[in-house]
């Protein structure tokens, strides 16, 4: 539908009043669904993914209100945004390539928490990678978009490579319930019982 640039014609078509109510409906439901079907230790890594939408989301909407009293954040300047409790540039840096930005960083966030760090090491270089040339993070794509955040990514995958070399085993991890099998019976899931250590 981009591709044949049929969006305008369902936004001429169908009014927004219509739609709005939809969509925030099935992103309640995404949103909800990102939590209950992870792994309850991963439900850190799903809030950090989220972290760059937000961003990119809070941004969209400084601009819009700046755009409304006639001006730009370029125009107010970000000592005066600062002043203002407003961290426009970590926003805007933030937020830039959101989607992308919030897999890489639940990736490495879920991978660290599974004590996984040959693969956090690899993404946090796959972060370097895609923020150096501006895919994530930068305010558009061309050669050393984002430098500074490139070496925080590579920092980062120094460390997890340091963690890399300790061996101690992640911990085990149970399931949510245990069931009680009563033999003759069919288990309940409302029967449980705490795990024996």
């Amino acid at each position: 539908m981009c591709f044949l640039g049929l969006f305008g014609l369902l936004s001429a078509l169908i009014p927004l009043p219509a739609i709005v109510p939809i969509l925030l409906y099935i992103g309640l439901l995404i949103g909800a669904q990102a939590f209950t079907s992870v792994p309850k230790a991963h439900a850190v890594a799903v809030a950090v993914a989220v972290i760059p939408n937000v961003a990119s989301w809070a941004t969209g909407q400084i601009d819009n209100v700046l755009s409304a009293a006639g001006t730009s954040a370029t125009k107010v300047g970000n000592d005066a945004l600062a002043k203002a409790g407003v961290v426009y540039d970590g926003l805007k840096s933030l937020g830039g390539g959101a989607i992308l930005a919030g897999m890489v960083l639940g990736a490495i966030v879920a991978f660290m928490i599974d004590k996984r760090y040959y693969w956090a090491t690899g993404y946090c270089t796959a972060g370097a990678a895609l923020s150096f040339i501006g895919l994530i993070h930068g305010e558009q794509v061309g050669w050393a978009a984002s430098p500074g955040i490139a070496l925080g990514y590579l920092l980062a995958a120094a460390v997890c490579l340091a963690f890399s070399f300790n061996n101690t085993p992640a911990p085990a991890q149970l399931p949510d319930e245990h069931v009680v099998a009563i033999p003759g019976h069919v288990a309940s899931p409302q029967i449980a019982v705490e795990p024996t250590r």
